[in-house]
Parts: C-alpha cells; sequence; structure tokens
C-alpha cells in the first residue's frame, strides 16, 4: 500500500498577514450656514487617536436651499446611508424633535435635541449642549456670582442652558427673547423642575440688576454679525458668557473684554458639547484636554 505524499500547508508569517481594519463610523452635522463649522475636524482628529477612521459631513441647509421642512427626508438618507447619527444645530434643535423615535430624559426635559444617535434604524435624540456649556463656563469662570443671571436668547441652545445654569446653583434668571411667548414658556418649563427661580423679562430692567449676562443667540456668527444688545448695558463687574464661536472673539466679547468684565467665549461650550456628542456616537470616551486644545489650535489658524 503506497502513500501518497501531500502537499504541506501553506502558511502565511504573521508579519504578512492583513492586519484589522480600523472601525469606520460615519456621522454629520445638520444646520444652517455651517461651513465654517470647526466639528469635523473635532472629532475626525479625536477618532484617530482611538484608532478609527470616522468621517464628519456637513450637511449645510443653506448650501442645498433647504429648511427645516427637509429634516424628514435628510434624517431619513442617514439612516439609510449608516450613520451613526448627526448632530444638529440651528435652525433645527427643536424642530427636529417630531421627526425622531425617542429622547433621552436629558432633551425631554431640555426640549432640544443637538445630537440624534442611530441605532438599530431608530433616531434617539440627545442634548449635550447644557452639560457642555456648563463645562466651559466652569473652567472659564470659576467661583462666577450667579444671583442674578440674564439668559439672552430661549431657543435651543438657550433652553439647555438654562436648565444647566439654574443646575449649578442660579439664584435668579432673567429670560430675554424677541419672542417674549417662549421666553415665557421656558420660565414656566424651569421653574416646575427648580422651584420659581425664572422669569421671561425686558432686557433693560434685567441687567440693571445683572451679574452676569449669557449670549445664546446666533447673532454675532460670521453670517450674523453685530451685537445681540446695546453694549451700555454691560458693566465691568459683570461676567459674560457667549455660545457663538466662529469667530471666537465675537463683538460682543470684545466689547465685554474692553469693558472689563470677565469672559467666557464659545469654544467652551463647543468642545464640550463636542465631548458628550463623541462619546455618544462612538461609544468612546473622549480626551477632553486634547478635544480643548485641538480646538484652540484649529480657531488660531482660521
Amino acid at each position: 500500500m503506497s502513500t501518497q505524499l501531500l502537499d504541506p500547508p501553506v502558511t502565511t508569517p504573521t508579519s504578512a498577514m492583513p492586519s484589522t481594519s480600523p472601525r469606520k463610523v460615519l456621522i454629520g452635522l445638520i444646520g444652517a450656514g455651517i461651513q465654517k463649522s470647526l466639528s469635523p475636524a473635532l472629532h475626525e482628529e479625536e477618532a484617530r487617536h482611538h484608532g478609527m477612521r470616522l468621517h464628519y459631513q456637513l450637511i449645510d441647509l443653506d448650501r442645498s436651499a433647504s429648511s427645516v421642512e427637509h429634516l424628514p427626508t435628510l434624517l431619513s438618507a442617514a439612516r439609510i446611508m449608516g450613520y451613526a447619527g448627526c448632530n444638529v444645530t440651528y435652525p433645527c434643535k427643536q424642530a427636529v424633535i417630531p421627526h425622531l423615535d425617542s429622547l433621552s430624559e436629558e432633551a425631554r426635559v431640555m426640549g432640544a435635541v443637538n445630537t440624534v444617535v442611530i441605532r438599530d434604524g431608530q433616531l434617539v435624540g440627545h442634548n449635550t449642549d447644557g452639560s457642555g456649556w456648563a463645562w466651559g463656563f466652569t473652567r472659564a469662570l470659576p467661583g462666577a456670582d450667579l444671583r442674578r443671571v440674564v439668559l439672552l436668547g430661549a431657543g435651543g441652545a438657550g433652553a439647555a442652558i438654562a436648565h444647566a445654569v439654574l443646575r449649578l446653583g442660579a439664584e435668579h434668571l432673567s429670560i430675554v427673547d424677541a419672542q417674549p411667548e417662549r421666553a415665557a414658556q421656558l420660565a414656566a418649563d424651569v421653574n416646575a423642575l427648580y422651584g420659581v427661580r425664572a422669569e421671561a423679562a425686558d432686557i433693560q430692567a434685567a441687567m440693571a440688576q445683572a451679574t452676569g449676562l449669557i449670549h445664546a443667540t446666533p447673532t454675532g456668527m460670521d453670517k450674523l454679525p453685530g451685537l445681540p444688545l446695546d453694549v451700555a448695558l454691560l458693566r465691568p463687574a459683570m461676567w459674560v458668557s457667549e455660545v457663538v464661536y466662529f469667530p471666537l472673539d465675537t463683538a460682543l466679547v470684545q466689547a465685554a473684554r474692553a469693558l472689563g468684565c470677565r469672559v467666557s467665549d464659545g469654544g467652551g461650550m463647543a468642545v464640550g458639547q463636542a465631548v458628550g456628542a463623541f462619546e455618544l456616537f462612538t461609544g468612546e470616551a473622549p480626551d477632553a484636554a486634547r478635544m480643548d486644545a485641538h480646538f484652540r489650535r484649529l480657531v488660531s489658524t482660521h
């Protein structure tokens, strides 16, 4: 009986074996006038440190002559194309809510969404604006006097910040908005949760006694330049917190600094909300200090 000799099995040296492909993540930002957003660079660079290939797509309503009415189509497309989710900014933070499958408790309480996570075909709304603002504010203005705070803007960002500043211990919050009924509704919402500490107010009366001002409207952005209030209403003893970050030195920030006010620029909130969103999208905890340092480098070169 003869024995048939078989060729030895072919083996591939370990060094020649293909390496595991990096995890790929697709996310985006839906909003108007967002071409100068630094969110893509922030998220993509942080993902690189985690061994991921992340692509962050800008979905600019202005570029495509779209509006909030197109949100259902955009969200459906993101779901079909395998997005991990999308950030949402002006003017969509409240308009997006009816088109989602569910909300986190934070987003439900604040009535605004800035982060939509897509899992198993479900669109889940979250809000990292409030925690993001608080992250930047407490670092830039430690020990800030929170006895009488004025919040200018009761939209999506303003709603999140109203909750955040009351959680930080604000004793009295005056809410000012171009739509007085919106300010009144936000005041009623937060009072129901934190006790009667907020009221809709007139800007001049509120600023006369204010210890600090939070600006939460789009005024000051590149596409909406200018000041959101009369500079004469500012006083050197006040602190000023800005949410607009492009440009970082808005007209309000410049005026406040020139007057001697302590200032928190919009970069703190920009980084803080991105830190929270990154973890929601990827499941990985980002390095907040590294993201902040990267943000400051990006701003210095733009």
